[in-house]
């Protein structure tokens, strides 16, 4: 009993097992290994042409809008590009994935409404997915930012650098030593853009409180009024505000510069360095620190120097 059961079991593994074989080594199979590989690499090499060339004819649109008398925001038109890329890439790409699938014989009707059904059970937990996209769609909207804007943005860690990329996702910032953060839109809750508008320098420097402040002034007015001919980053002539404080032996000096944005720490270092030549050049002493040094051990009493002089 217990042999011939061995023996039928024996039997339908061995007949299984060459139905396997079969089916594999049989020219039905190979012919549609070969058909589907054919259909799979000619739809890989057309999704990435489309993408190849669409791209280009996106960039060129935009390169062309770019050159049209109406004036677009050159900030905003490099946003739109690169999200434009991205949907084409995204859309390009799936539609890729569905005609594998039916190359491969696969319902991608029935694997469409099973996915359907379990994005139902699953919506609780892509909450923050959903979030990133709807803010990512609201930062792009409302203009809020855009690629090349110098930002810092409050998450939980702040981060701080120009925008390189903005996706419905996530936003790409590099920082000013090259890092670089990769925040999903949904943790963005507070975003300061230094590039909207623009900068101004705040240019303070320390002279001796007795020079001749008048003087200064008018050389300092004169170097200004030549900068904006030698550098287009100034909206206008800076302007010498005067003393902003005085403190002990020294008085702080103020000039104010406007310039297109982010453009004030370049300016701010160039008329620090030639203000201080041309003071230094017409004998205005700059302040700096000063130290008296005192010998108790030198110090003698008026009582004492009395006490050894007995004429006195």
């Amino acid at each position: 009993m217990a042999v011939s059961a061995v023996e039928k079991e024996t039997k339908d593994f061995v007949s299984i097992t060459q139905k396997i074989w079969d089916y594999f080594s049989s020219e039905q199979f190979w012919n549609f290994i070969v058909s589907a590989s054919i259909k799979i690499f000619t739809i890989l090499l057309i999704s990435y042409l489309i993408v190849f060339i669409g791209k280009r004819i996106i960039a060129r649109f935009f390169k062309i809008r770019m050159k049209t008398p109406l004036k677009y925001s050159e900030r905003r038109q490099k946003t739109l590009l690169k999200l434009s890329q991205s949907v084409l890439s995204y859309v390009v790409y799936f539609s890729a994935i569905i005609g594998i699938l039916s190359s491969l014989n696969i319902n991608v009707a029935g694997l469409l409404a099973g996915a359907g059904i379990a994005g139902l059970a699953i919506g609780f937990g892509a909450q923050n997915l959903v979030k990133d996209v709807i803010t990512g769609f609201f930062i792009i909207f409302e203009d809020q930012f855009g690629v090349g804007d110098y930002v810092r943005i409050s998450t939980a860690s702040a981060a701080e650098g120009t925008v390189t990329e903005i996706g419905l996702r996530t936003t790409k910032i590099v920082g000013a030593t090259g890092e670089v953060y990769i925040i999903p839109n949904g943790q963005i809750t507070e975003v300061v853009n230094y590039s909207l508008n623009n900068s101004k320098a705040f240019i303070d420097m320390q002279v001796s409180i007795e020079a001749d402040i008048e003087k200064i002034e008018k050389l300092v007015t004169e170097y200004l009024e030549t900068l904006p001919e030698k550098y287009k980053e100034l909206v206008s002539v800076p302007v010498f505000v005067g003393v902003q404080n005085v403190s002990g032996t020294e008085m702080t000096i103020r000039i104010v510069a406007e310039t297109k944005p982010q453009q004030h720490y370049g300016i701010a270092r160039i008329i620090r360095r030639d203000v201080k030549k041309i003071l230094e050049k017409n004998g205005i002493p700059m302040a700096y620190p000063k130290m008296m040094i005192y010998d108790s051990s030198r110090v003698v009493s008026r009582g004492d120097e009395n006490d050894g002089n007995k004429d006195i």
